[in-house]
């Protein structure tokens, strides 16, 4: 059976009502992704027939009605301009965590030789995106998660960086003997008890949840940083672990901590620099 694009995009629309914030703009991004055209084709083409039946459309449909994240049925997202692979194993990249690469790329030479460690390394847009503009940099990139680097891996594979980006598996750096220059992470910083938007129980949960208060991988990160003489630690945090991460650094030698904040005005990461005596 078919029908109009147009009529397809209404009844989608209606189903997709009270299950995301946009319905119709959801609805417009998963028969675009489905045609695999753009928007100007799918304004220009509102008349053309679409076999409603296709067992492909009607399982995304079905997921999306359900609140499951269009990354997850397209297995494709964008970040930084690029376009990566992403499944159920790791956690969708956010806009906000461009800003991350961003404040590196703001402090590192790219004629520099040095070491990069990414803690929670997720799909790999971080050390992907920080190879690509940092061509003297290696990384180590560490998850605790299998499925995580199995996506890592074919990310990292698609953009030819294998032999500069190397994956392992372990908690933390507990995998990591070599000498680090400059740590980079987007941790789990969630608290246990936050309430979430239904469509974040598709993704990897530790992924997302930092503990009982949120920010207990932040600390212990920072104790990595220490304790392994770590020059500088780029990080992603929530907005209102601010005072907390202040809080926590009272009693280390620091000499210099910034923190950043998304174009909403929101705090979203810091950067520290530590002193080791």
């Amino acid at each position: 059976m078919s029908q109009r694009l147009s009529s397809l995009h209404e009844a989608l629309t209606q189903k997709l009502s009270g299950v995301v914030e946009s319905p119709r703009r959801e609805a417009e991004l998963l028969l675009m992704a489905y045609l695999g055209k753009d928007q100007l084709y799918f304004i220009t083409h509102q008349d053309d027939l679409i076999d409603d039946s296709d067992p492909k459309l009607c399982e995304w449909i079905e997921k999306r009605s359900r609140n499951v994240p269009l990354e997850y049925l397209t297995r494709r997202v964008s970040f930084y301009s690029r376009e990566f692979y992403v499944d159920e194993g790791a956690l969708i990249p956010r806009p906000e965590t461009e800003h991350l690469i961003d404040e590196v790329l703001k402090r590192v030479d790219p004629r520099e030789s040095i070491s990069v460690a990414e803690v929670g390394v997720g799909s790999g847009i971080i050390s992907i995106m920080l190879a690509l503009h940092l061509p003297n940099a290696r990384f180590i990139a560490v998850d605790i998660s299998p499925a995580a680097l199995a996506v890592a891996r074919r990310n990292i594979e698609a953009f030819g960086l294998s032999e500069r980006i190397e994956l392992r598996e372990g908690d933390l750096l507990s995998c990591v003997d070599e000498t680090i220059d400059l740590l980079v992470s987007n941790p789990p910083y969630i608290a246990l008890d936050a309430r979430l938007e239904s469509n974040l129980s598709f993704e990897p949960q530790n992924a997302l949840f930092g503990g009982e208060i949120g920010d207990e991988i932040i600390r212990r990160l920072i104790g990595e940083v220490y304790a392994r003489r770590i020059g500088c630690f780029v990080c992603e945090m929530g907005y209102d672990q601010r005072t907390k991460v202040q809080e926590y650094l009272t009693p280390f030698a620091v000499q210099s901590l910034e923190f950043y904040t998304d174009l909403a005005g929101f705090n979203r990461g810091f950067v520290l620099k530590a002193v080791h005596e």
